[in-house]
C-alpha cells in the first residue's frame, strides 16, 4: 500500500491555498516551491544571498521532518525574479548542491511578491544520498 506523507508549517498561505509544503509518497518527495521568509520571525532578508540561505534552511527542516536531507534532492527548479541576480544565485546553490548535482531548472519569472528574489522547488528520493551513482559524460 502506498505511503504518503504531508508536512505543514504555520505559513497562512498553505491554509488559504490548500497545499502542503512537502508531500511524500512512498520514498519521493515534492518541496513546495519555497521562498525566504523566516517561519520564526515571518520576515524575508532585504539581501540576496540571505534570502537564498533562508530558502535553503527551510527546505532543509522540511526534507529533515521526513528523514531527508539535501543530499536526496534529485531535482530542482530555481526562480529567481531578476535576470541579472542568476550568476551570485546559482554560484551560492552550487556550493549548496557541491557532489549532489540534482538536475536543475533555473528561469526568471516574476515571483508572487516583489520582496522574493529566489524561490526553490525540489524533488528528492529518500535514501538517494546514500545510493551508487554513476557518472557518465557526453
Amino acid at each position: 500500500m502506498t505511503n504518503i506523507i504531508k508536512v505543514n508549517t504555520a505559513s497562512p498561505l498553505e491554509k488559504v491555498a490548500s497545499y502542503s509544503r512537502l508531500v511524500v509518497v512512498d520514498n519521493w518527495i515534492y518541496v513546495s516551491n519555497t521562498a525566504g521568509r523566516n517561519p520564526d520571525t515571518k520576515l524575508i532578508p532585504d539581501d540576496l544571498i540571505e534570502q537564498t540561505e533562508q530558502v535553503f534552511s527551510n527546505i532543509e527542516k522540511a526534507l529533515k521532518a521526513v528523514d531527508a536531507s539535501l543530499q536526496d534532492v534529485v531535482m530542482s527548479r530555481v526562480f529567481i525574479q531578476n535576470p541579472a541576480d542568476t550568476h551570485q544565485v546559482m554560484e551560492y546553490i552550487g556550493s549548496k548542491f557541491k557532489g549532489v548535482n540534482p538536475a536543475t531548472t533555473v528561469t526568471n519569472p516574476p515571483l508572487g511578491s516583489q520582496a522574493y528574489k529566489v524561490e526553490l522547488e525540489v524533488t528528492a528520493y529518500r535514501g538517494a544520498g546514500n545510493a551508487t551513482v554513476q557518472q557518465i559524460s557526453i
